[in-house]
């Protein structure tokens, strides 16, 4: 699985975008898939997945309420609706891949600049 990110940008304090990942295999259907960010100087965090069917959401605590993970399985397509947006929000998003719910995210983005400005 191929994964490409994209839709980031530049914000102001309490506005939106929305995040894409677009993936490339026949497969995509089949996995599970996150959403992590890592701010400059910053480990690589966790910010949100979603179960291969969609049927099951996950978020961080810092997240909840605002963001909103969703998966198109026949656009092959990954999103993170992005609400309420906070400074702390500003990082390189990317977005990942894994098989199962117990298995690592073996598959990676390149990952998207948001900058969120107070």
């Amino acid at each position: 699985v191929q994964l490409q990110a994209y839709g980031g940008g530049s914000v102001q304090a309490g506005g939106s975008l929305r995040l894409s990942c677009a993936a490339s295999g026949r497969t995509f259907s089949s996995y599970d898939m996150g959403w992590f960010r890592q701010a400059p100087g910053k480990e690589r965090r966790f910010v949100a997945s979603i179960t291969w069917g969609g049927g099951s959401t996950y978020y961080a605590d810092s997240v909840k309420g605002r963001f909103t993970i969703s998966k198109d399985n026949a656009k092959n397509t990954v999103y993170l609706q992005m609400n309420s947006l906070k400074p702390e929000d500003t990082a390189v998003y990317f977005c990942a891949a894994r098989a199962t719910v117990i298995s690592d995210y073996a598959y990676w983005g390149q990952g998207t600049q948001v900058t969120v400005s107070s």
